[in-house]
């Protein structure tokens, strides 16, 4: 069940809410609560980037199919890194990534856990 439950948190938007859920609980397990961290910055990151690039087509003169292309090169990575995040855990490989594992842990673990 513990694996199933990883799995959830890593769904790309969904797992947002299960992540932000066991991190305000603050129980679980070291992994479980290191992948919450994970998933809700990966949320947010994607979250605010779409925001400003949708913000910066919707207001140029100049750039917005290229901000909108930008836009879809942006979702499509949140959703290929979520992806290949799944597939690592269920191999049984660690599921960091360099950068953002680091900011998780800097930022969410100081006021989230």
């Amino acid at each position: 069940m513990p694996k199933i439950q990883l799995l959830l948190h890593l769904v790309p938007i969904v797992g947002f809410f299960p992540s932000l859920w066991t991190l305000y609980r603050g129980q679980g397990s070291r992994e479980q609560l290191a992948i919450s961290r994970l998933s809700i910055t990966l949320v947010l990151t994607w979250l605010l980037s779409y925001l400003l690039l949708a913000t910066g087509a919707a207001t140029s003169d100049f750039f917005p199919l290229r901000l909108f292309i930008l836009n879809s090169f942006l979702t499509s990575g949140y959703f290929l890194v979520s992806i290949w995040l799944i597939l690592r855990l269920m191999q049984g490989k660690s599921s960091r990534l360099p950068g953002f594992s680091n900011l998780a842990e800097r930022v969410l673990g100081k006021y989230l856990s």
